[in-house]
């Protein structure tokens, strides 16, 4: 399949390990993987970086709930003359990840942020977690890409 076009818009805070080219790097392999989950082609996404503020108004518009969430996705139709595929956004609350990671043993700022960003391309290839089952399947599959990700990438420091 063709290497989506992915973009990271918005601030990385000083908490996550993290640099713009790593963080696509990641978005776009966790895009490839969901694509070949489904055999649709992911064609171009946006990972909005936010927090709790512009979370809850994102939140509002897109889903009519009120209050900040995790994850936040938005798929689009092609535009009349662009090919089939997956197209959407990701709306990835960097502040509820910084305020998670410390009931979570064994974990940190980096993979939280991670896990979001895996959560939303999963979802914008159709996947739910609205049942337990699925919510499992969900999961166990983002933590797999997140591992497979971690392990593949080059060694140097997420950061600069």
């Amino acid at each position: 399949m063709d290497k989506p076009q992915v973009t990271v818009e918005g601030k990385i805070p000083r908490s996550f390990g993290f640099n713009r080219r790593k963080l696509t790097a990641a978005a776009t392999y966790f895009a490839m993987r969901s694509s070949t989950r489904v055999g649709c082609p992911f064609r171009s996404v946006t990972v909005i970086l936010q927090d709790d503020v512009f979370s809850d108004e994102v939140h509002r518009g897109i889903m009519n709930v009120e209050g900040a969430t995790d994850v936040i996705t938005q798929r689009y139709d092609p535009m009349p003359g662009e090919p089939d595929g997956i197209y959407g956004e990701i709306y990835v609350n960097c502040s509820q990840a910084l305020r998670v990671v410390p009931k979570r043993r064994g974990w940190n700022h980096d993979k939280e942020l991670l896990l979001y960003i895996a959560h939303g391309m999963d979802h914008l290839t159709g996947a739910d977690d609205m049942t337990p089952k699925e919510y499992t399947r969900m999961r166990r599959r983002e933590l797999g890409w997140i591992s497979d990700w971690l392990m593949i990438s080059p060694s140097q420091p997420l950061s600069n």
